[in-house]
């Protein structure tokens, strides 16, 4: 049974809603709008055609990571799936671990990702397979993990600058122990040691190294947080 235009629309917008005013043609198929109409609703201004195959509803307002958006879908399969990740130093940004704003957009995307037209400029892809505890779900795009966003930076950025980033995310609670035990082998080895003089600079009091030559040293400690006992 055809859908009137009315529920075609409300399908639509409820659609649109999760992703920012955005929508691929498929969803629009989905939603009750054949591809066929499709440049009709753009020329009238009720859709905005932002890439191929990818739309926006003219009356929702823009969202303030609207790119990000946009190219997650960008990144859809065949079944329409989006597969793209932000990750690298876009993720860092996205989770305000750093004062670095990347030119380009970072995404990982599985290995088996193919794509017959060329790769829009502001996207550097990595591929790789995450695993669902690497990847968090935001309003219209995925992320990586806190813990898997530093392992992929590790060798992207300063010491000083993955420190900076590592401590804010100790601070906000966003990396765990368990996080950093997991990872151990794929984190710069200074995290490790860090890490291990600082639980004992923590516990000193509570060990038989609670002596001058310790206090000395951990007033030396540079300041990394520590994982959890």
């Amino acid at each position: 049974m055809k859908r009137s235009s009315k529920d075609s629309e409300a399908s639509l917008f409820a659609i649109a809603e999760t992703q920012g005013g955005f929508f691929t043609a498929k969803q629009a198929e989905a939603a009750g709008f054949d591809r066929t109409h499709h440049a009709y609703h753009v020329s009238t201004g009720n859709w905005v055609r932002e890439h191929r195959g990818v739309y926006r509803l003219t009356r929702f307002p823009i969202p303030e990571r609207a790119d990000l958006i946009l190219w997650s879908l960008w990144s859809r399969n065949r079944d329409d799936q989006a597969q793209g990740v932000y990750s690298h130093q876009t993720a860092l940004s996205i989770y305000d671990l750093s004062d670095v704003m990347p030119s380009k957009l970072h995404m990982t995307v599985p290995h088996s990702f193919r794509r017959t037209a060329e790769i829009p400029p502001v996207l550097i892809l990595h591929y790789d397979d995450l695993s669902a505890d690497e990847i968090e779900e935001r309003e219209g795009y995925r992320v990586t993990s806190p813990i898997r966003t530093l392992v992929d930076v590790r060798h992207e950025v300063s010491d000083e600058l993955f420190t900076q980033a590592f401590n804010e995310a100790k601070t906000r609670g966003l990396v765990t122990g368990a996080d950093i035990k997991r990872y151990r082998d794929k984190l710069p080895g200074f995290v490790d040691r860090r890490t291990r003089l600082a639980w004992f600079c923590r516990n000193r009091s509570r060990t038989i190294h609670g002596d001058f030559k310790g206090a000395a040293i951990c007033r030396k400690t540079p300041r990394l947080h520590p994982a959890a006992d």
